[in-house]
């Protein structure tokens, strides 16, 4: 019979040939990161510290801005103003018996659906155009009745106000009851509008809140909104509000608790935290000293001062046995886009082999026992 020594350090010097062949789920560290040094390689390797991470916070944001961007809230008067497109109805009393506005037997007129016109002025007769826009409906009120005494020795008016396309906000979309809602003063909450359109839409995963206002839109996580009491900004006329998903995402893949494409569930998610969101290593084959993240730069952001990347493509590497990495990870952010890897531990493949080999040898000494 075959010498089983022989027989054994044969199997095991065939196994070390294949192993790099042998079924994985991730790759090993060095697999992905092979030819770093290489000057012509594509990539960079960057290992996250606590000496460098601070500089890497400050390098162009990629698959977003870096941050959703909101207004102050700024109070405005309880009452309202009156703004080009409005609707204004007046009712004129005049208790002359010859009066030049009211007909017989009449003691007030009826002047209805008076739009306000883009110069900010209302036709009232007798008295020509009269500038409204940007008054109160109250002052608006006195002066027309001010204007009036020259033909009226003692007007009455009354004003009402109906909310024009400046004088109110459109709920787009996103909301269980969207439309057009006026707004009924000048301190009217992006908090009160939510409320007046029924809600956010619950179907709606993860939303963000933004608002377009001229040539300008903001935008904030609705969680932060409900959260942040100064958050609940005034609406002025003319905004338009949306509740939609927030598409940012990262993707996680190799020796993780699970290989998926990540929703962002808040504003900013670091390292640590993306790792926590798809439960960590896999216990068996994760190598906790080889976490990587793949980001994609364009030839914009780079930079040979330190203050952005050198080459367009970058691997930053954490190792979760270092204290100093581990803390550095916790201010590292991932950005949308990025792929989380981790990479599979050298000793699984160790592990592979001896299984086999022990597997082999069993099946040996079963043949052996037999003869």
């Amino acid at each position: 019979m075959q010498n089983p020594f022989r027989f054994l350090a044969s199997l095991v010097f065939l196994f070390a040939l294949t192993a790099c062949t042998l079924p994985r789920g991730a790759a090993i560290e060095g697999e992905v990161i092979r030819n770093q040094n290489n000057e012509d390689a594509a990539f960079s390797v960057i290992p996250i510290t606590r000496e460098n991470v601070a500089q890497l916070a400050t390098w162009p944001a990629t698959g977003w801005e870096g941050q959703y961007h909101w207004f102050t809230r700024n109070p405005g008067p309880k009452s309202n103003v009156i703004q080009p497109g409005d609707s204004i109805n007046l009712v004129i009393w005049d208790n002359q018996e010859n009066s030049l506005l009211t007909g017989l037997q009449q003691q007030n007129v009826a002047l209805e659906g008076i739009v306000v016109s883009p110069s900010g002025t209302i036709f009232v007769p007798y008295i020509d155009e009269v500038r409204v826009s940007g008054s109160t409906p109250d002052a608006a009120r006195r002066s027309i009745e001010e204007q009036l005494r020259s033909v009226v020795p003692d007007p009455q008016v009354q004003l009402a106000v109906q909310s024009g396309p400046d004088n109110s906000v459109d709920a787009v979309g996103g909301f269980t009851a969207p439309g057009n809602f006026p707004l009924p003063n000048r301190n009217y909450s992006i908090l009160s509008l939510i409320s007046a359109a029924g809600g956010i839409s619950p179907e709606l995963q993860n939303p963000l809140v933004r608002v377009t206002r001229g040539n300008q839109t903001f935008g904030i996580r609705a969680d932060d909104l409900f959260k942040r009491p100064s958050a609940n900004v005034i609406l002025r006329g003319g905004d338009q509000i949306i509740a939609e998903e927030d598409e940012r995402y990262f993707v996680a893949l190799g020796a993780t608790g699970t290989e998926t494409i990540v929703p962002f569930t808040q504003e900013r998610i670091n390292a640590v935290e993306a790792l926590a969101l798809v439960d960590g290593l896999n216990d068996s084959r994760g190598n906790p000293k080889g976490v990587l993240i793949l980001r994609d730069y364009t030839r914009q952001d780079l930079r040979a001062d330190g203050s952005g990347p050198q080459k367009t493509q970058v691997v930053f590497a954490v190792d979760l046995t270092s204290a100093d990495s581990l803390f550095a990870a916790r201010k590292f952010f991932i950005n949308p886009g990025d792929l989380v890897l981790a990479t599979e531990s050298p000793i699984s493949s160790v592990r592979t082999i001896f299984g086999l080999i022990g597997s082999v040898v069993g099946v040996g000494n079963s043949l052996d026992g037999g003869n």
